[in-house]
This record gives structure tokens, sequence and C-alpha cells, in this order.
């Protein structure tokens, strides 16, 4: 029996990030740094015909001020982020990382991306309706 495709908010995007994400894993296997996995991800996804945003600067305010700046490891679509890493295994700080980025801009969708020994991913999800006014984001 076929495995159940996963449906959810910006699944089928979701879905052709993920096989790229794959196609590179298998092409590349494991031991270059996030930087070459990146640059080689964003040729996947902009062959899919993808609009892919590298190092996004993304801007985070507390109370209306300006508190620091981090940069998104890539934005797809301008309504998926990736943050990648090239690591063993995932951490809990990789996933509170991406969660604090979705909190701090509109993008509600966000994948974390392994390419370690075994390639690995987590996908989390960040209602807008769940950020509150969301006047102290910036629109991307």
């Amino acid at each position: 029996m076929a495995a159940k495709k996963f449906e959810g908010k910006h699944s089928d995007l979701t879905d052709i990030i993920l096989n790229a994400f794959y196609k590179v894993h298998r092409k590349l296997g494991y031991g270059f740094n996030e930087k070459v996995y990146e640059n080689s991800l964003a040729i996947e996804l902009r062959k899919a015909g993808l609009q892919v945003a590298q190092q996004a600067e993304i801007e985070v305010f507390y109370e209306g001020e300006s508190v620091g700046t981090y940069f998104a490891d890539v934005i797809v679509n301008d309504i998926v982020m990736l943050e990648l890493k090239a690591t063993k295994q995932l951490a809990e700080e990789h996933e509170a990382q991406l969660l604090n980025y979705l909190k701090a801009t509109r993008v509600e969708v966000g994948l974390l991306l392994n390419f370690g020994p075994t390639a690995d991913m987590k996908r989390r999800v960040y209602d807008n309706d769940h950020k509150g006014s969301l006047d102290w984001t910036p629109p991307l």
C-alpha cells in the first residue's frame, strides 16, 4: 500500500523542495559545508521554476524597535523558509532557531533540512494568526 501523501499548508511547494533536497543529498552525500548544500539546493529549486532568495536579511523587532538582524538560509516563493544544517544529527536548538525565525516574519512554513550522514528534515508551521497583529514585522 502506498504511503499517504502529506497534506498541509503549502504542501505542494514543500514536496518540490523536499524532492530537490533529497536529490542534492544523494548526489553530494555528507561532508560539505552548509554553503555548498545551500548553493546546490538553490540550483535545483530554480530549475524547478521556484523563486529563491538566499541569505535573506530579516530584521527582528521588539516593542517596535529593531533588536537584531539574522539571515534566513533560503526563502522559497516568499512563503517557505529553509534552515539548512550539515551536522551529524538535528538538535532541539536547530528547531528552536527555525521557530524563532518564523515568529519574527510573516512566513508561516519552515523546513529544517539536515545534509548529515542520513538526510533528515523537520517541517514546522507557525500560523500568522498566532503571532498577534504582525504590525512589528516588515513584509518580505
